[in-house]
């Protein structure tokens, strides 16, 4: 698990993922600023071989980007994931294969990905407060803690996960981004608001790096961790926010189909697309959009506060 924390996007991102592919071809970028490298075809005889050359990578990186990375090394994306993130912006973590538990079990349950403050609270009051704790319960416990998603609790608690890397560039490179409520969130308006305010980051970044997106997936997640998801692809890939917004609600009403309060929300685009946008009847529409949202990356870019969208109006939040 490859994480790094700047604020550059676009070129820089691509130089940083083809540092990456040096080490080894099977490189999942997950997201612009995130991935996965499997270094299994690699050849590496010994952990120090894999110590070695991943940190003349994070160095390298560092002497050419000026981007600080963090590197969790392990035998899946879980805890590879979770090591990464342990000692950022520089970080550098290994876990040898049959420690994963050994390893997870003294660490705060807010390091599994996902579990906010607020779940931390909740778990914390039932006695877990460390990952190691989950694994002392009985069936009957877990399952009341946690509902349906206990056995995937479990699972997570015990470092298990046989997800692979996924080296196809068209299928995994997406951009995404999700947020944990401080507490249950049962208001639409809000959340619809919360997704907006995501699809205008993600946009902004689609934009940097001269792309396009062409499908739009919404995921909700539960207090009893267990998620539901939809999404749904436009006709034609768009750099702009305007063709997404009508999409939101269904894709919410899709895939909050319990309308239970919600513990967390996530938007990722997928179906990304190289090149200028393609001719169409509201091409100069468009056309106006895209040059109104570059002024605000701009802003963005430069400002202390962000220029937000609110209907067609700007807002400058005050400090």
């Amino acid at each position: 698990m490859l994480e790094h924390t700047s604020g550059l996007y676009g070129k820089t991102s691509q130089a940083m993922f083809d540092l990456c592919e040096t080490v080894t071809p099977l490189v999942q970028r997950n997201s612009v600023d995130e991935g996965y490298l499997d270094l299994g075809p690699c050849g590496f005889k010994t952990t120090g071989e894999i110590v070695s050359r991943m940190r003349s990578l994070q160095e390298r990186v560092w002497a050419e980007l000026q981007i600080p990375i963090s590197i969790g090394i392990a035998s899946n994306k879980l805890v590879s994931q979770i090591a990464s993130k342990l000692r950022k912006p520089r970080g550098f973590v290994v876990v040898n294969p049959g420690t994963e538990q050994a390893f997870l079990d003294p660490l705060p349950v807010g390091k599994i990905p996902g579990v906010g403050e607020k779940s931390v609270e909740s778990l914390q009051k039932k006695g877990i407060k460390t990952i190691g704790d989950i694994l002392i319960r009985n069936e009957s416990e877990l399952h009341a803690i946690f509902g349906r998603g206990w056995r995937s609790m479990v699972a997570t608690a015990r470092g298990e996960d046989d997800g692979e890397v996924h080296t196809d560039h068209e299928d995994a490179k997406s951009y995404s981004h999700q947020e944990t409520f401080g507490s249950d969130v049962t208001e639409s308006v809000e959340i619809e608001r919360v997704l907006k305010r995501m699809i205008d980051s993600l946009m902004a970044k689609i934009r940097d790096d001269g792309k396009r997106a062409r499908t739009l997936t919404l995921r909700v997640r539960y207090p009893d961790f267990t998620e539901e998801s939809h999404g749904r692809s436009l006709p034609d890939a768009s750099d702009i926010e305007a063709p997404f917004y009508p999409l939101v609600s269904p894709l919410l009403k899709a895939a909050w189909r319990k309308h239970r309060p919600l513990r967390l929300v996530s938007v990722r685009f997928s179906g990304i697309e190289d090149g200028p946008p393609q001719l169409k009847l509201f091409a100069r529409t468009d056309d106006k959009r895209r040059k109104l949202a570059q002024v605000m990356d701009q802003l963005n870019a430069k400002a202390k506060t962000r220029v937000l969208k609110h209907g067609h109006q700007l807002i400058k939040p005050l400090n």
